[in-house]
């Protein structure tokens, strides 16, 4: 069963909750543990539409040839990408990785490596009190941060374009990735700067809790290309030398790389980038509803007229998705091994978008902006077709 996700979306109740643990502690779980990737000693235990149009001049020219050859990809791309070194005064300091965008200086990278979100516990969040880009060639510049995106793990930073020769990297779409392209991951695990590896697009459209927010991701890419600690923020390239992902995340159990290693979707990075530079910020729509997938056999075992969609197991008092009517599940039921909560809307379509899935409505959401109306198509009791218009708000914290 696919969780609820993403954008005004709160995570599926059944999901397992982010936990952290700091200074090296590894919590257990069944699955592993994902794994922080930046170069300090914490380890946190436990991806939309696409955006057209860059804010940012994205002239680099994609690596050639019609094969895969990660060193023609490394003799390209390894300038563009960058090591980042963050002091957080008491809170300690970070190390990451990140890759030039443009010719600005501008710069993408992981929220948690510029900001000390892992450290916060209920206080703000601030950015680090110093930051340093560090180059291929071991030049080391000044940097200042342009802004974060806590729900998509995405920050924004730039350097002086004065201060070094920038080669920016290309930006990709991550819409078209399927399982099996191969890729190759450059950024500075351990402090090892500009390292490569390679593998291939393992799975596609996976769910993965962000790590600095309570929301989950949608459309993260899942690689066996190897990634560890200090390769957060680095691109993820594809054949052509397109970057279509920012690696985030790893599942391992020993802390180290294990062959399952989650990249941002850059669809998702783009947009934020897109929002940082225009204006410091970046807002997302909110429903404020929990959904699960409708399958075939669910549809059949409880009288489902349809087949597919996002059944609602829970809305939230006092947000859009109340306000307008719509309705979570008043009980839960068991069917092969799932807890299925019953009772509540089962959506189809928002807008004109057909829903086929919890991560559908997350993507649906996305495309929209808070203080859009937008039509819900639901069967309420499963099969009685009701369109229930909904205003939806700003996103909260």
């Amino acid at each position: 069963m696919c969780p609820g996700t993403v954008v005004g979306v709160r995570p599926q109740v059944f999901v397992i909750a982010v936990v952290a643990a700091t200074l090296g502690a590894a919590g257990a779980l069944a699955l592993g543990d994902l794994t922080r990737l930046t170069g300090r000693d914490t380890t946190t235990v436990v991806v939309e539409r696409a955006v057209t149009g860059a804010a940012t001049s994205l002239a680099a020219v994609p690596a050639i040839g019609n094969g895969f050859n990660p060193a023609a990809i490394y003799a390209r791309r390894a300038p563009g990408v960058v090591t980042l070194y963050a002091d957080f005064g008491p809170d300690g300091q970070s190390q990451g990785s990140g890759f030039v965008v443009d010719a600005k200086g501008t710069i993408l990278t992981n929220a948690h490596v510029v900001t000390n979100v892992a450290e916060a516990e209920g206080r703000r969040v601030r950015g680090a009190d110093t930051l340093y880009v560090e180059f291929k060639d071991r030049d080391r510049v000044p940097a200042k941060i342009i802004g974060w995106d806590l729900f998509s793990d995405v920050a924004v930073v730039r350097v002086d374009p004065r201060a070094h020769a920038l080669q920016p990297v290309p930006l990709g779409n991550s819409s078209t990735v399927v399982v099996g392209t191969p890729v190759a991951a450059i950024g500075s695990p351990f402090n090892e700067q500009s390292s490569l590896s390679v593998g291939v697009v393992s799975a596609t459209a996976r769910t993965i809790d962000s790590l600095t927010s309570g929301y989950s991701v949608s459309d993260a890419i899942q690689t066996d290309a190897p990634i560890n600690r200090g390769n957060s923020g680095g691109p993820l390239f594809d054949a052509r030398g397109r970057v279509i992902g920012i690696n985030a995340q790893i599942r391992s159990t020993s802390g180290t790389a294990e062959g399952v290693g989650f990249a941002i979707p850059i669809d998702i990075a783009r947009r934020a980038l897109e929002q940082l530079v225009r204006t410091g910020k970046v807002s997302y729509a909110y429903v404020g509803v929990t959904t699960q997938d409708v399958t075939p056999g669910l549809a059949r075992k409880f009288g489902f007229a349809t087949r597919h969609g996002a059944l609602i197991a829970k809305v939230e008092p006092d947000t859009p998705a109340a306000r307008a009517g719509l309705r979570g599940g008043t009980r839960v039921e068991g069917y092969n091994g799932l807890q299925v909560s019953l009772g509540g809307d089962l959506i189809v379509k928002i807008g004109d978008r057909p829903v086929a899935s919890a991560q559908d409505v997350s993507r649906a959401v996305t495309g929209l902006v808070p203080g859009q109306r937008v039509a819900f198509t639901v069967l309420r009791g499963g099969t009685k077709r009701r369109i229930v218009q909904v205003t939806l708000a700003e996103r909260p914290a």
